[in-house]
């Protein structure tokens, strides 16, 4: 598929998890295969005002590419200001719109979500975001407000009417947040409206899942979130079962190769105090359904050096081939 005139090599996309899909989560998923991963989602404000914690989330590799930005706000002005930063910075290869967060801080600022309740802002945004970048655009939406779907479908047509590129949908309400079953019958229906790509978001857990959704709503590719946090070699494996009908579960070695990498990735890009208290949550993911997960998981709370994780790590790998 081709957002613009940008050649995408695959069907998958990490979808952006604030306080997730930082560089170095996001490397270790381009690595295993996804075709286009996405940065946490950035305040057009905190650019706007040059907050050092803000730009720091625009940092990124080479070896990321293609890569997506995506920015929230509610004010035209400074979603444009930041849409034209991050062009010239010349990192990015998509430019995203959050329109689905529903996280309460962010609806109060009259961002994510909240712009769905507000058509015409939402179309001045898009059109200033849009005037000033000539990167491929996208956005991101959910329902809307109600479970029909009509907000959506509305401002489908506004962005694409404005020269958006591309739509990624997860297909639940903002009441919702992430409870109960995505509506994919919404993104057939949205797929039905708008010419450009549509890129299903919601209930993908599975390679299976993966060929479900494109086989019930025609969309032209997935995006997963949280699951690529339970299996961070999910988006590779949907990858191979859409190509070749078949997938392979990772072998052991490749997963402690890929959580010793994690650590050194998370050091090198927080520190290691930082890191630490955040890998203590992160490398649970990799180890789950193995024997002595439990034990390995309580010895986490307390790891205070990427020394002793690696040697976790190792001691780890080495009774498990007992």
């Amino acid at each position: 598929m081709k957002i613009k005139d940008l050649e995408i090599n695959g069907i998958t996309f990490l979808a952006p998890l604030a306080g997730v899909t930082n560089m170095p989560f996001r490397q270790l998923i381009k690595d295993c295969g996804c075709a286009v991963v996405c940065s946490e989602m950035i305040s057009a404000k905190g650019l706007f005002y040059a907050s050092e914690k803000t730009t720091t989330l625009l940092k990124s590799q080479e070896d990321e590419r293609p890569l997506s930005v995506q920015i929230f706000g509610s004010d035209p002005v400074s979603m444009g200001q930041a849409a034209a930063f991050i062009n010239d910075l010349g990192t990015a290869d998509i430019i995203d719109i959050n329109f689905g967060c529903s996280v309460k801080k962010v609806i109060k600022q009259g961002a994510g979500v909240a712009l769905m309740k507000d058509l015409v802002l939402s179309q001045k945004i898009i059109k200033t975001v849009r005037e000033a970048t000539s990167l491929p655009f996208t956005i991101k939406i959910r329902s809307g407000w109600d479970a029909s779907g009509d907000q959506a479908v509305n401002l489908a047509e506004i962005a694409e009417d404005q020269g958006v590129d591309a739509i990624a949908f997860h297909p639940r309400t903002a009441v919702q947040g992430f409870r109960g079953r995505a509506d994919w019958k919404l993104i057939a229906r949205l797929k039905q409206t708008v010419r450009i790509p549509v890129i299903g978001n919601g209930d993908i857990a599975t390679p299976q899942d993966a060929k479900e959704m494109l086989s019930q709503t025609g969309c032209d590719a997935v995006m997963v979130g949280r699951a690529a946090m339970a299996n961070p070699f999910l988006l590779s494996q949907i990858e191979q079962y859409m190509s070749h009908g078949t997938f392979a579960h990772p072998e052991p070695r490749a997963i402690f190769r890929t959580m010793e990498s994690l650590t050194r990735g998370y050091v090198s890009y927080f520190g290691e105090i930082t890191a630490c208290r955040m890998l203590r949550g992160r490398l649970a993911w990799f180890v789950r359904g193995l024997p002595g997960a439990a034990v390995f998981r309580r010895e986490l709370s307390i790891l205070a050096s990427s020394g002793h994780a690696l040697e976790m790590i190792r001691d780890f790998e080495a009774n498990l081939k007992v």
